[in-house]
């Protein structure tokens, strides 16, 4: 995507318009709300609410809960439109298939109660929030034909000759983002749609700390503060949707990011192990991370195939669970034995031969039909070397393991709830005082060079 100009709006279809202007009146209070719009907050400035026909409002493709889907048919059958009615059914069908349960919430809620939060369109009718309340109204308004239901109540931006203008692209975006997390009886999206509207954002100009500064929940944050949750969120969405976008174009299926999450309850999700995968990349990628892990440059695009290949396969029959196994890969790779044989993954039957009409989803399964008594076998072949060679560690090698856990990224006390603190002061005198003892072993031991008995009651002398 072209990165856009800041000032670049969205344009206003004119029939569209004034179809709005004809058909809206007042609205049932409250008559005016302050909305996340420019300087409207800041200023106080109201703006009047309006009730309009739900047949005016029209659903927006760039709404982030459905990036996925959209993204996914626009690759395979081209742009959707939006403006005419075909388009409009398409996107309404997205909505209904992300989070069902929630939808059926929010029905429940407005035809006990009525709409409470009015919703906030473009001048010509396009919904920037509220895309899923005017979802259920239609619903409702099928099932009942109760005229309460026929009608919206929205806040209606700028248009051409309006004070101000119409929004920006850059606006328009600001406006979902400053909307997007609040709960309220709305759905939250799937965090794979989320990282997907981050970067569409990032694409139009809209840069990641601008997007936390310009939320409600982190804008407050100090400069330190905002630079942690950047490098959160790059590990946790935009980073794993880069391993997405390698993982799709190893399978030639570029952009078909339905193949990843269905939505927020879908079961069969692959988002998780992107996001667990993208830390164990950042350290193949990384020259002195690669050294400790035994990883040649050579050998990081045959890790990431292999990578890729298990969490196609997704299901590991029981034998071990796919998130635990991409979190464990760092402690597999580092194993030669081990390597050489998840690394044999990547020789089995790539994919399988194109059959008359079947879509993606039918390929992928027959996909791992085809490979997943190989790709298990040679799994369990390299957990039983890792299991065997745990057995065997020795004092010095779990002496490394603490450490690497001290070291963790992940041990940064400012991150730490101010609640679980008393219990970190604990645990850490407690790590002291066991590290002063191993400390005087060791040292007896090395200093008497004579019989030395470990704290399994096991007899050693001089070292054998």
């Amino acid at each position: 995507m072209a990165h856009m100009m800041k000032d670049a709006v969205r344009e206003i279809i004119k029939d569209f318009a004034s179809d709005i202007d004809r058909a809206k009146t007042d609205g049932p209070k409250p008559e005016k709300t302050i909305i996340e719009f420019r300087h409207d907050k800041k200023d106080g400035n109201e703006r009047p609410v309006f009730s309009v026909p739900i047949e005016l409002l029209r659903f927006r493709k760039e709404n982030g809960r459905i990036a996925s889907d959209v993204q996914s048919y626009e690759k395979v059958h081209g742009i959707i439109g939006e403006n005419d009615d075909e388009s409009q059914k398409l996107l309404a069908g997205f909505l209904k298939s992300k989070d069902p349960e929630q939808t059926d919430t929010l029905r429940k809620s407005v035809q006990q109660t009525g709409q409470t939060d009015p919703a906030i369109i473009t001048a010509d009718g396009f919904l920037i929030n509220g895309n899923r309340r005017k979802l259920v109204l239609e619903m409702l308004w099928d099932e009942t034909h109760n005229s309460d239901f026929s009608r919206m109540k929205v806040v209606i931006l700028p248009g051409i000759s309006d004070k101000g203008g119409p929004p920006t692209i850059r606006e328009i975006e600001q406006i979902e983002n400053r909307y997007q997390l609040y709960k309220d009886g709305k759905s939250e999206y799937s965090n794979f749609d989320r990282a997907l509207s981050m970067r569409r954002k990032v694409e139009l100009g809209m840069s990641l700390e601008e997007q936390l500064r310009d939320d409600p929940v982190t804008s407050g944050m100090s400069d330190k503060e905002i630079k942690k949750e950047i490098q959160r969120y790059q590990d946790e969405f935009l980073g794993p949707l880069e391993c997405v976008d390698r993982y799709l174009t190893m399978m030639g299926r570029e952009e078909m990011y339905t193949l990843i999450s269905a939505g927020k309850g879908d079961r069969e999700n692959r988002w998780q192990a992107f996001i667990d995968y993208y830390k164990f990349y950042k350290r193949l990628k990384d020259p002195a991370d690669r050294i400790k892990l035994g990883v040649e440059e050579k050998e990081v695009g045959k890790v990431d195939t292999m990578a890729f290949n298990l969490i196609r396969l997704r299901d590991f029959s029981g034998l071990i669970k796919l998130h635990m196994l991409i979190r464990k890969l760092p402690k597999y790779v580092a194993n030669p034995l081990a390597k050489k044989e998840l690394l044999q993954i990547n020789s089995l039957e790539e994919q399988p031969k194109e059959k008359g009409t079947l879509g993606t989803e039918e390929l992928d399964k027959m996909w791992v039909n085809i490979n997943r008594t190989n790709i298990t076998k040679q799994v369990n072949k390299a957990r039983e070397i890792i299991e065997r060679n745990e057995i065997r560690e020795t004092p010095v090698a779990l002496l490394r393991q603490a450490l690497d856990k001290l070291e963790d990224d992940g041990m940064d006390p400012t991150s730490m709830k101010f609640t679980d603190l008393p219990e970190a002061l604990r645990l850490a005198d407690s790590l002291k005082a066991r590290i002063d003892e191993l400390n005087k072993e060791f040292y007896k031991y090395q200093k008497s060079g004579e019989e030395y008995i470990t704290g399994n009651g096991v007899k050693r002398r001089n070292g054998n």
